[in-house]
């Protein structure tokens, strides 16, 4: 039985709802994502792990700062120091260029021991110190990579998107293929969208046009186990069935779309025809939202408060959301809510004003509203629905927050 750790999607500089550290210049939240990614190496080499796949995407941007990739590094090099590592390209790894490095190209260039760059289709038998095992992996699948061919010019979108699939389901045929000769525990990496999967926050920092892979391409009982990266909601998309193909998720939340979202990475026990994985959670930032509604209150502000002491916020990134009617707002006391929120590692506090006629901007003077308020009126008058433009304007007030 063979022992591997899987896990993905660090985006290691993500720096929302974070603040500047003075001793290393850098934001807190980059030592969050660090710090998650020291649980994950810690629980492998404790655990005696034989091989490591991450399954893509180390970085926020493809030009990281050269803290961010010595950070990363360094916690790389205590694994491979032990075991091999796969490190497979993801779509945040990858320039726009295809004559430029990834992120990850620096560990083939310096022929890292131990390491293994998935920046290409591609496959080995790795020898780990329990036994060999076949690993196949397939990157990002980029489409001006993969369908540099005369036949394509002049081709539509729709045309394009239907080849690079075709093109995509052809390379985990031939990696199929290639695992079936070999007697010994089988594993695939990929990086990429698998059509059924569930989809979360990893819309908001995608680059370049995602293509969605049909799972009939993936849970072939040739495998024993399929390791993927790209989606930040851990998944096993083949569940109750042969092999698990599995999302382990992101390690660290990136935003409230992920606030109720477990965190943490997969620990497969590796045997042919017969693997076996779990879910290890790790202690990722916790994100609260607090939704007060005061608009039927006498005292708002210490209704808000209260609401605030029944959560428990200590460490946590929280935003407050505020139903106020136009009347109450001068009885909302701003610096006695900030102070109720002082155990929170950060917050935000966003006022959901409702005028006595929800009504065309035309009906109100622009001078007397905030331009969080002309944001909300633009959207009503666009006939949004009520859920929507929640969401637009608590978007608009981070904005006006940063500007």
């Amino acid at each position: 039985m063979i022992r591997m750790l899987h896990f993905a999607d660090l985006h290691i500089g993500m720096e929302n709802y974070g603040r500047i550290d003075q001793e290393t210049g850098t934001s807190s939240r980059v030592r969050d994502f660090l710090d998650r990614l020291d649980q994950v190496i810690d629980y492998a080499l404790d655990n005696d792990a034989d091989l490591t796949v991450f399954a893509g995407d180390a970085f926020k941007t493809r030009d990281p700062d050269k803290t961010q990739q010595r950070e990363f590094a360094r916690r790389i090099k205590r694994l491979a120091d032990k075991m091999p590592v796969l490190l497979l390209v993801g779509n945040h790894d990858l320039p726009a260029m295809a004559a430029k490095a990834t992120t990850l190209d620096i560990f083939s260039a310096l022929n890292v021991d131990g390491t293994i760059l998935g920046k290409k289709p591609g496959s080995q038998v790795v020898q780990t110190k329990s036994g060999p095992v076949f690993l196949g992996w397939l990157q990002y699948p980029m489409r001006n990579r993969l369908l540099q061919r005369e036949e394509y010019k002049g081709a539509t979108v729709e045309e394009l998107e239907k080849a690079l699939r075709t093109r995509v389901s052809e390379l985990l045929n031939g990696l199929t293929k290639e695992a079936a000769k070999h007697d010994m525990p089988r594993v695939l990496s990929g990086h990429f969208s698998i059509a059924e999967a569930k989809l979360g926050s990893e819309r908001t920092v995608m680059l370049g046009n995602d293509v969605a892979v049909n799972l009939s391409d993936m849970n072939n009982p040739a495998w024993d186990y399929v390791a993927m990266g790209h989606i930040h909601k851990h998944q096993d998309l083949n569940k109750g069935r042969y092999p698990g193909v599995v999302y382990s998720g992101s390690l660290e939340r990136i935003d409230f779309g992920e606030e109720k979202e477990a965190k943490g990475f997969c620990w497969v026990e590796l045997e042919r025809d017969k693997s076996t994985w779990k879910f290890i959670e790790v202690e990722a930032r916790p994100f609260k939202t607090i939704r007060a509604d005061v608009r039927k209150e006498a005292e708002p502000t210490e209704f808000v408060i209260e609401t605030i002491g029944r959560k428990v916020i200590d460490d946590a990134i929280v935003r407050v959301l505020i139903d106020v009617k136009a009347e109450q707002l001068p009885q909302l006391r701003d610096r006695d809510i900030k102070a109720a929120l002082k155990a929170a590692y950060s917050f935000s506090i966003t006022q959901k004003v409702e005028h006595e006629a929800r009504a065309r901007l035309g009906q109100f003077s622009a001078e007397s509203l905030t331009p969080q308020e002309l944001v909300e009126k633009y959207f009503i008058d666009k006939k949004f629905d009520e859920e929507r433009i929640e969401k637009l304007t608590e978007l608009a007030a981070d904005i006006f927050k940063a500007e």
